[in-house]
């Protein structure tokens, strides 16, 4: 049973990052945040904070009273993608990176004399050296061998911070009995709770368990999948459909009116429409949400011609912001959702019909976004909230170092 698969995963990656560029918080409990205001989540954690149970998603008020002298730090994309291919740079020196999955979790496959245990083992600790000594020492990883991905992702979270785990096939299925069921990947609460309706409640039974028993449970071939992936067998990933792209937004105490709320989701509507062109699909809809203060919420949705040109988008979202509920108290998160996707390559005879100009339009707005920075051009109702809802990085979907710079223009 041969070592195929590598996962370095990069521990509490934002609030590392901010360890290691500011010696003053190294050794504190910081949290990452989107906005500096209590009503927002945590995005990440130094361990320091963890110890007093802050974690991702918890909110910074909660977080402030669970852990005494907790420090806040407003977040730094441009400084986090800077660090994630400096780190790349680091790992493929030692050994090629074959796929990035995430901005804090790289893969890379195991080949040759790399799939024997020693030289396996020997690898990964010269990566964190190297990590170490090109990066810095604040940049802490926890990385995971095995005979596949699943399993490789697995040992990865098993020894935490820092930690190295390799899995072969004397250690198997054993050395994953101990583990909860939610410790593998794909296992959440409702999956479990689908595992216990057929009879397994530990890892063991997990393991353990017919084929015929995890298809049952995952209703399909994603059990067969599971079966094989538990046996160190490596498998093709299924191909995804992306169904939605969008983007949300806690608004700071001082944009929460009803005029700036608009000229947020502008800016939001703006980049998810570049984001759409550049995934390759286009949208048949929209949908507009809000949360206010009081903690109700509003949300409508409209659909419509498929489209990937932003000014039927925005046509869309002012229809949509007409009904606004009079009287809503102030609104605290906004987010906007194009959804109903097809892939563009699957719609070649409807392009022709979208007007050329506007779609020569778009096109020229987002080279010169990616060449010249974010906001270098925009349409106009974005122009009260530029700096009103700054960038950020989904953990699986990395910007290139270029399409974040600073802009050097703006032009309204």
């Amino acid at each position: 049973m041969a070592l195929r698969s590598l996962i370095i995963d990069f521990n509490s990656y934002f609030a590392s990052v901010e360890q290691q560029e500011q010696p003053t918080l190294r050794g504190r409990p910081i949290v990452v945040v989107p906005v500096m205001t209590d009503s927002t989540c945590c995005i990440a954690a130094s361990y320091e904070a963890k110890h007093f149970g802050v974690k991702t998603g918890t909110r910074v008020g909660e977080a402030r009273k669970a852990c005494p002298g907790l420090v806040l730090i407003e977040a730094r994309p441009d400084l986090y993608v800077e660090y994630h291919h400096r780190l790349i740079a680091a790992v493929d020196s030692c050994l090629p990176v074959t796929q990035v999955l995430s901005i804090d979790e790289m893969l890379c496959a195991l080949r040759g004399p790399w799939r024997e245990p020693g030289r396996a083992l020997a690898t990964a600790r010269e990566i964190k050296v190297r990590i170490t000594r090109t990066v810095g020492p604040f940049l802490r990883s926890s990385i995971g061998i095995a005979p596949n991905s699943f399993l490789a992702k697995t040992a990865s979270d098993m020894e935490k911070p820092n930690g190295l785990v390799l899995l072969d096939e004397h250690d198997l299925p054993g050395r994953l009995f101990p583990l909860k069921l939610r410790d593998f990947c794909g296992i959440g609460a409702s999956m479990e709770e689908r595992l216990h309706d057929c009879g397994i409640f530990t890892a063991e039974q997990l393991c353990l368990a017919p084929k015929e028993t995890l298809r049952r449970a995952w209703n399909g071939i994603e059990g067969d999948r599971m079966h094989r992936l538990l046996r160190a067998e490596e498998i093709d990933r299924l191909p995804t459909q992306r169904c939605t792209v969008g983007h949300s937004h806690v608004l700071e105490p001082k944009s929460r009116t009803r005029p700036l709320a608009e000229a947020v989701l502008h800016g939001l509507l703006q980049r998810a429409a570049t984001r759409l062109r550049a995934l390759g699909y286009l949208a048949a809809g929209l949908s507009v949400g809000l949360k206010f203060v009081d903690g109700k919420y509003w949300s409508d949705e409209m659909g419509f011609l498929e489209t990937q040109d932003t000014l039927d988008f925005i046509r869309v979202f002012g229809l949509l912001w007409q009904r606004y509920p009079p009287g809503a108290p102030p609104p605290l998160r906004v987010g906007v959702t194009l959804f109903h996707l097809t892939a563009a390559h699957n719609v070649t005879d409807r392009l022709p019909q979208l007007e050329p100009s506007r779609l020569a339009l778009d096109r020229a707005m987002d080279r010169l976004n990616q060449c010249y920075g974010k906001n270098t051009i925009y349409f106009g109702g974005a122009q009260a909230a530029l700096d009103s809802s700054p960038a950020r990085i989904a953990f699986t979907h990395v910007p290139e170092r270029e399409k974040e710079r600073t802009p050097i223009a703006r032009r309204g």
